[in-house]
């Protein structure tokens, strides 16, 4: 598949980039083995693109960039993220998007990953009290002192995007999205497309549950963000195993894994999309990147809405709780 523009001061990536939040315990105990492993394999099979942030794992996935990447990994881009505080003793947090705090949090992120410069560098979560303008001009200031490549937000809304636009040029927005996750078609996607800002979709896969191996929640951890999910708690898990069950049917009978499936769907929307699947499985990244070469007809796409239309998924895509941060637009 061809490459995708991303950051539009440098040259396009591969369209399926590698989500590393897992590494960071953040869907169970992690180990830096794993982490590095699937990293090498990640490379080798042509991802170009590592997304992380400064929250995951309390800076332990920043760190173990930091000692994996090597000056041969030059082509490799890497992405962090600021703007989420917690503390590590009651795990409370908040939100700073103030110039000071962005800054310290930057510098910080730079020592894990061993760099003096990140690719992209997103705003995480917005902080209410800080108008988006003037965060704009923080990081215009980070660019133009040569510490940051692109700009980016994380869960955003069309309007604050707009917003921001208007200060100057935003690489990418990144937001849930998969065939389970559609909110950003009602009016993030058009807004990315409008203002040529690249769209990064997080959790392509549905966490886990648009793959071909079933999400056993008596399995999961302690801390795995599904343990207090709607959509992962009965009765809607097994009202979304039963609509995946056909999914899963129809990507086996054209020869291809649920993962891979997915993963078409989501790249085949618009060609300034990037699927950050996460996962600590090479085997799971070699799913995952077939995607990249299954070129969906229009009679696919016709018969992949008829198996899971929009809003077909059981339960809230997050937990009271878990929707502390995105910015809700519809």
């Amino acid at each position: 598949m061809q490459r995708r523009q991303l950051i539009h001061s440098v040259s396009p990536v591969f369209p399926i980039g590698l989500g590393c939040m897992n590494f960071g315990g953040f869907y169970g105990p992690s180990s830096e083995f794993q982490a590095r492993e699937t990293l090498s394999h990640a490379i080798d099979l042509g991802v170009e693109h590592l997304d992380t942030a400064n929250i995951y794992g309390l800076g332990v996935c920043e760190e173990i960039l930091g000692r994996f990447l090597s000056p041969a990994h030059h082509h490799t881009r890497i992405a962090t993220k600021a703007g989420i505080w917690r503390d590590r003793e009651h795990g409370n947090r908040g939100f700073n998007n103030k110039s000071d705090y962005l800054r310290e949090q930057l510098e910080g992120s730079l020592r894990r990953l061993k760099r003096e410069h990140v690719d992209l560098f997103y705003i995480h979560r917005r902080d209410p009290d800080v108008e988006i303008e003037d965060v704009m001009q923080t990081l215009l200031e980070l660019k133009k002192e040569g510490k940051i490549g692109g700009i980016g937000f994380s869960e955003i809304s069309p309007s604050s995007l707009r917003r921001a636009a208007t200060v100057g040029t935003v690489d990418a927005v990144q937001s849930e999205y998969s065939l389970w996750s559609r909110l950003p078609e009602l009016g993030l996607l058009q807004t990315c497309r409008e203002l040529g800002v690249g769209f990064v979709a997080y959790c392509p896969l549905g966490r886990g549950m648009l793959t071909d191996y079933i999400p056993d929640p008596t399995a999961f951890a302690e801390k795995d963000f599904r343990k207090n999910n709607p959509r992962f708690q009965e009765p809607n898990l097994s009202f979304n195993l039963a609509r995946v069950t056909q999914f899963r049917a129809y990507a086996a009978d054209h020869g291809a894994s649920t993962a891979a499936m997915a993963i078409a769907w989501c790249l085949a929307q618009n060609d300034n999309i990037i699927a950050i699947p996460g996962t600590r499985s090479a085997r799971h990244l070699e799913e995952c990147m077939e995607g990249a070469r299954i070129a969906l007809t229009e009679e696919m796409k016709v018969e992949i809405e008829h198996i899971l239309p929009v809003g077909w998924a059981h339960g809230d895509r997050y937990s009271k709780s878990q929707w502390n941060g995105p910015e809700g637009y519809c």
